[in-house]
């Protein structure tokens, strides 16, 4: 006999499903039996934010809330495949191809960017030049040769998107991008058929870049902040009235309501033994985090030393910010943080995935997960470790 739950009407068991607010308890709701799969909607749009799941495999989805691990495969046909951002729910992947592919690891959905050639400054690409498939363009106005592989690993610091992708044509979103040996801005509005650089005059070391309410801001290394208006092709650069002497390689900016922060990560080298073939080697890992808010009355970076009830999340990831009392699981005045230094070393140290738990006002570092120590040697020939926001819509 059928157990009496399984008779509720479907009007009451959809009310049910509307109370629950973490996708993995959704999905499990509508698993329970035939007629509540029937009668909860495949796609939970009542749901709130989620808190990021840490991809650290091809198909394995780390969950902080519940420390578990969800199994999802992912279209990484192999190691030359690299995910150059992720934003709202979305991979952002790129392989020895020029394609550039929008990918939600929920709902399958993949969408298509312009392709690699469409960049302004990328004056011809040839498949059939193997090894010098791309000739590109500097800032400087030189040219040179760039090969499949090099296009994939250096051309493209970071993408990140103005709002949720959707095949609807009435849904717009921006892509925005750092590229170029991170000098350049660029953008494009869903239907372009190629990128377009924000400006030829305003050249940086760009770090990161963050979307807020109808702009991009973009942090240099060295925190000045471009403020990137992709309408009208306007970038208006924030004079800063008092620099800061800041102690950190990588830069982040992201918002916290209305407050900028300015996030620097502090890199350090170690000797590692063993390893690889017995080699003994450098690698570089994080050995902390200073934080600054902007101060828009006097237009400068002001030190904070701590986050209060706030969690950041940092790396390859579109810089998120949450509450950390809205969700379990998750610590406040932390910064989580993924190894996205792109290049293959750090003044010579090796690196590679470097992971964990930054507690500011302690200035600790605690392992995101413990069965994996940092920098292990059992990563290699694994994608780098990336926040990805879940995003069933």
């Amino acid at each position: 006999m059928d157990a009496p739950w399984t008779e509720l009407p479907p009007e009451i068991i959809e009310t049910i499903s509307q109370k629950l607010t973490i996708y993995t308890d959704y999905i499990r709701f509508r698993s329970v039996c035939r007629t509540w799969f029937s009668s909860v909607p495949k796609t939970p749009l009542h749901l709130p934010p989620q808190l990021p799941w840490l991809i650290f495999s091809h198909q394995s989805f780390f969950d902080i809330s519940t420390h578990k691990t969800h199994l999802i495969n992912l279209p990484l046909p192999s190691h030359r495949t690299r995910i150059c951002g992720s934003s709202h729910g979305c991979l952002i992947i790129l392989d020895e191809t020029p394609q550039i592919r929008l990918f939600n690891p929920l709902t399958r959905d993949t969408l298509f960017l312009p392709p690699l050639n469409t960049f302004p400054n990328v004056v011809s690409f040839d498949y059939s030049n193997i090894g010098r498939e791309y000739l590109v363009r500097n800032p400087n106005g030189d040219l040179g040769y760039f090969n499949l592989r090099q296009m994939c690993n250096y051309f493209i610091r970071k993408i990140v998107l103005s709002s949720s992708p959707s095949r609807d044509e009435d849904d717009e979103f921006v892509a925005f991008a750092i590229v170029d040996g991170y000098n350049n801005l660029a953008f494009c509005k869903k239907g372009y058929d190629s990128w377009i650089f924000m400006s030829d005059e305003v050249f940086q070391f760009w770090e990161d870049v963050v979307y807020h309410k109808g702009l991009f801001y973009a942090v240099s290394k060295g925190g000045m902040i471009a403020v990137c208006d992709v309408d009208v092709r306007r970038v208006s650069v924030i004079q800063m009235t008092a620099p800061v002497e800041f102690s950190g390689d990588i830069f982040y900016v992201v918002f916290s309501g209305e407050e900028m922060l300015l996030v620097t990560r502090i890199l350090e080298q170690e000797f590692s033994d063993g390893g690889i073939e017995s080699d003994d080697m450098f690698v570089y890992k994080t050995a902390g985090f200073e934080v600054f808010k902007m101060d828009w009355n006097v237009m400068a970076w002001k030190k904070i030393e701590t986050l209060g009830d706030r969690a950041l999340f940092v790396g390859g990831n579109s810089s998120m910010c949450y509450s950390a009392g809205d969700f379990v699981g998750c610590c406040a005045d932390c910064i989580y943080f993924t190894d996205d230094y792109s290049e293959s070393n750090h003044d010579d140290a090796y690196g590679k995935h470097d992971f964990g738990i930054f507690r500011l006002l302690d200035q600790i570092i605690d392992p995101l997960l413990p069965s994996y120590p940092r920098n292990s040697y059992s990563w290699f020939g694994w994608p780098l470790p990336i926040w990805v926001s879940p995003n069933p819509c």
